[in-house]
């Protein structure tokens, strides 16, 4: 009971001192603004993250070359594009630099009977993006249309392409980005409070003074990694609420908080092994920064990572591998938290 107590002073100790974290402080402020506001963000995020989404764009293409003609029957298919054919090539570019259009295509037949076609659009600009995003599309109905016209002269029949499914930029972007992010955040924060709270207390000389009062370094260990496990979930939690608030159907919440936990606790055992690694503060978060990077990093390449497990649970399609790698985080995440503890309480953090 008294090693049970120790712990929780230990830990109600570091909650406390989270007020003047400012960092920390912010960093969830920002995370709060993201998921209050999550409607509204989301539809400038995705424009990032899918421009062609956004719809609504115009654009004037300078066509010329003898293929021209069916430069501008493909444009009579994609919204917000239309082509202007001119004599030649260095007519379309003048109009171009003249800012009579907003890019040049110039479209010729080959030998070969094939077409290329060679594209000028604007440098980085603001509307960049967007024009680059409605010439792709342009060049796909002009290349698909070609096929078609050219389907019937194939010695061969080509296999059929599958349907276009057709799923919103908008669906796909909280779930497979939103939503693991605000997860994921209060993971990166918990890390980073360990490391900041163990190195700080080094360097003051105030660990010392936790080693007089009547508990173990192996209590001090799980009172400090049992606060920064704690206030994880409850940010969490507090976000997919407000998802949901704002409209956005979050599936499977207790089995992605269960996940989060179990990588939180990976994550401060991390921190911690950090800590006793490189007691120095700007060599541990160092460290530390890196370490979450090549952590996520290469869970993230993997199919059954963190990140692909919260989405898959967030749309309620989990399965039972899905499941089992829950699971498997929460034997690992075990496993690493009482190997670390075990030699920081064994060989301390200066040793």
């Amino acid at each position: 009971m008294r090693s049970r107590g120790g712990r929780l002073t230990i830990a109600g100790r570091e909650l406390s001192g989270l007020r003047a974290e400012k960092t920390i402080l912010l960093a969830i402020g920002i995370q709060l603004f993201i998921a209050a506001f999550s409607s509204f963000l989301v539809v400038g995020l995705v424009s990032m993250y899918d421009p062609g989404s956004l719809g609504g764009a115009e654009i004037e293409v300078a066509g010329a070359g003898d293929a021209v003609s069916d430069l501008e029957r493909a444009a009579s298919e994609v919204d917000g594009a239309s082509v202007t054919r001119y004599e030649d090539a260095a007519a379309a570019r003048l109009a171009f630099d003249r800012n009579a259009a907003d890019a040049v295509v110039v479209a010729n037949r080959n030998d070969d009977g094939g077409i290329s076609a060679t594209v000028t659009a604007p440098d980085a600009t603001v509307e960049t993006t967007v024009i680059v995003v409605q010439l792709r599309d342009l060049l796909r109905t002009y290349e698909r249309q070609e096929r078609a016209d050219r389907a019937a002269h194939l010695s061969e029949s080509p296999l059929p392409l599958p349907e276009r499914t057709g799923t919103s930029p908008y669906f796909t972007f909280t779930y497979t980005v939103l939503i693991p992010v605000l997860v994921f955040l209060p993971v990166f924060i918990s890390g980073s409070l360990v490391v900041d709270s163990i190195t700080e207390e080094l360097d003051e000389g105030t660990f010392e003074l936790l080693r007089v009062a009547p508990v173990t370094l192996g209590e001090i260990v799980d009172g400090k990694a049992l606060a920064a496990v704690a206030i994880a979930p409850g940010q969490a939690l507090l976000w997919l609420l407000l998802l949901r608030a704002n409209g956005t159907p979050v599936a499977n919440v207790p089995s992605i908080l269960v996940l989060m936990t179990a990588l939180t606790a990976l994550v401060v055992a991390l921190a911690l092994a950090i800590s006793a690694l490189a007691p120095d503060r700007r060599a541990a978060q160092f460290l530390y920064s890196v370490g979450v990077l090549v952590l996520f990093g290469g869970a993230t390449a993997m199919a059954g990572g963190p990140a692909n497990a919260v989405a898959r649970l967030a749309i309620d399609s989990a399965d039972a591998t899905t499941t089992a790698l829950v699971v498997a985080y929460v034997g690992i995440a075990a496993v690493a938290y009482a190997g670390v503890r075990a030699l920081v309480a064994e060989n301390g953090f200066e040793g």
